[in-house]
């Protein structure tokens, strides 16, 4: 091999290397960047939400109306838009696939579907959303999910052409 093309490999080999870093560092950033939606909630939650109801029962004598009002615990999951709209899931304590394949628990009828799109599942009394890598991305509000949020109800989740919603 002449002397050229081996520094023609090298340089290549090199380009790749600081391509693989540059990914790298990108991806700890946006691992690392708190969402807006996120930063929006905690600033509109205050201090009182961080308290919560750790704060200790109230009296059973008379009821305690000065603590924060309890959120809404959601108790289905409605398809508003798309193909399979008007149908609704209970919420239980397991988790949610969605996504093209048969053994999702919401099989969407959509070709921007992943086969595993997006799962929903709950932690404590909150329920979280998580894209699992598919193609088209899901969609939390106007943001692209990039790590599992948390959903309230009333967000729109939309991935393809199907838009669900929590509902109490």
């Amino acid at each position: 091999m002449s002397e050229l093309a081996v520094t023609v490999l090298q340089f290549g080999l090199l380009l790749l290397l600081w391509i693989l870093i540059l990914s790298i560092i990108g991806a700890q950033g946006r691992d690392m960047t708190i969402s807006k939606r996120s930063r929006a909630r905690a600033a509109s939650a205050g201090p009182a939400a961080a308290s919560g109801p750790r704060s200790g029962p109230p009296a059973p004598s008379a009821p305690n109306h000065s603590g924060p009002t309890p959120r809404p615990r959601p108790r289905r999951l409605l398809v508003s838009e798309g193909p399979l709209a008007g149908t609704e899931l209970p919420l239980g304590s397991a988790s949610i696939m969605m996504g093209r394949a048969q053994e999702c628990t919401l099989v969407l009828d959509d070709d921007y579907a992943s086969g595993k799109h997006a799962r929903l599942f709950p932690q404590g009394s909150r329920w979280f959303l998580e894209d699992l890598g598919s193609t088209n991305g899901t969609w939390l509000g106007e943001e692209q999910l990039t790590r599992a949020s948390t959903v309230e109800p009333g967000d729109r989740i939309r991935i393809g052409k199907t838009v669900l919603e929590l509902r109490t």
